[in-house]
């Protein structure tokens, strides 16, 4: 805990520090070799890869803990570009977990068909003005791994907007909607029963997010499940802002299936899950451009990387505030990080990781073949091999 305590405020040598004390005084504890592995640029010493190579094949040692131990060796091995080995040890990490995750890719279409179904341009046009005009909050929505802490980050430099982290809020509201079950209904089709009464949950999110500001006139909000309350965010705040962090759909996908999420994200540990996941996530947000056109501002991640400045100047006028050269050096902003992102935010952009996919091209077939439709779209130096 302190460990994890050092590294979200930036002081990474001792959270290392405490994280290898961790190890020495507890050796068979997986959890602080993949703190270690979670950092992102560190890398594991040979004799400490011998210790997770041994505690991995040690099958006495509880699931969870071998879990820790397969994410760890698969970053240790990508980091020696031995990719084939790195796929596998993910693979086994990811095997090991899924059992214990609760996800059922069939109801999550169907929440999102309900969705859909209930939030359509009539039922806003209906609802015009009757949502909280507060204009403070800026959401930050995609899938995890898509650059999403690097848009936060940059939007956290300006001296006008606090950047907080991935928030519980949006969620709550929800939850008050289910618990309040009008006319019976839950999330979603009981938000047709409330009308004027959307402007009180709108104010029961900025009430219950005060705790986490500063005193800027804006914060950001970066839930990247939010995506799919794009249009209840429409409807109970119409002045706020959402930004959509976009990454190629293998990128993201195979960058979900290398993180071991501490909790949620139960979608991300089979690859044909992930990529069935992924159609559902393209399918709301082509629903959100057609019924909220404008409100939604795509930041493509390969496209900041390779344009920084252009990107950066789009990000800022869309979320309405004034330019602030300092939101270029990001990367110098002091304040918590508690994503796995920590430490690469912590540094100017780089392009290493654009198109990593194709390191473990081999062996994303079932993906691949789940993303057929989206990858033919792509022009042809983006799509994979046997797709030329």
């Amino acid at each position: 805990a302190m460990g994890h305590a050092l590294k979200t405020i930036g002081r990474q040598e001792e959270s290392i520090d405490t994280y290898r004390d961790c190890i020495q005084r507890f050796p068979e504890f997986g959890e602080a070799y993949w703190a270690l592995a979670n950092l992102k640029t560190f890398r594991f010493s040979d004799d400490e890869v011998a210790t997770m190579e041994e505690a991995v094949e040690n099958d006495k040692l509880p699931d969870e803990t071998r879990v820790n131990f397969n994410y760890s060796l698969g970053k240790s091995y990508e980091d020696s570009n031995d990719y084939d080995r790195a796929f596998r040890a993910y693979t086994r990490g990811n095997a090991l977990r899924r059992p214990n995750e609760n996800y059922d890719p069939v109801h999550t279409e169907m929440v999102h068909d309900q969705i859909i179904e209930t939030i359509t341009p009539e039922f806003l046009k209906e609802n015009e003005g009757n949502g909280n005009p507060d204009d403070a909050p800026i959401f930050i929505v995609g899938l995890p791994r898509s650059g999403s802490t690097l848009i936060e980050q940059i939007l956290a430099s300006h001296s006008m907007v606090d950047g907080t982290h991935e928030l519980p809020d949006l969620p709550r509201v929800i939850k008050t909607i289910n618990e309040q079950r009008r006319e019976g209904d839950g999330y979603p089709a009981a938000l047709k029963h409330y009308s004027k009464e959307l402007a009180l949950l709108g104010q029961q999110y900025i009430e219950t997010t005060a705790r986490f500001r500063k005193g800027a006139p804006h914060f950001t909000d970066k839930m990247p499940n939010n995506f799919a309350s794009i249009g209840l965010i429409a409807a109970i705040l119409p002045n706020a802002k959402i930004v959509n962090a976009r990454r190629h759909p293998l990128d993201s996908c195979m960058g979900c299936f290398k993180q071991l999420f501490y909790k949620g994200q139960s979608f991300t540990y089979d690859l044909v899950e992930l990529g069935e996941y992924y159609l559902e996530y393209e399918r709301l947000m082509a629903h959100w451009h057609e019924v909220v056109p404008g409100k939604v501002l795509d930041i493509q991640y390969e496209e900041m990387v390779a344009d920084q400045e252009n990107q950066t100047r789009s990000l800022i006028e869309h979320c309405g505030l004034p330019w602030e050269d300092q939101v270029l050096r990001f990367y110098e902003t002091d304040r918590a990080v508690v994503t796995a992102s920590s430490e690469q935010v912590r540094q100017p952009i780089y392009s290493k990781s654009v198109n990593s996919w194709r390191r473990f091209e081999d062996h994303l077939e079932p993906l691949i073949e789940v993303l057929d439709p989206l990858l033919r779209k792509l022009p042809s130096d983006q799509q994979p091999s046997n797709m030329n």
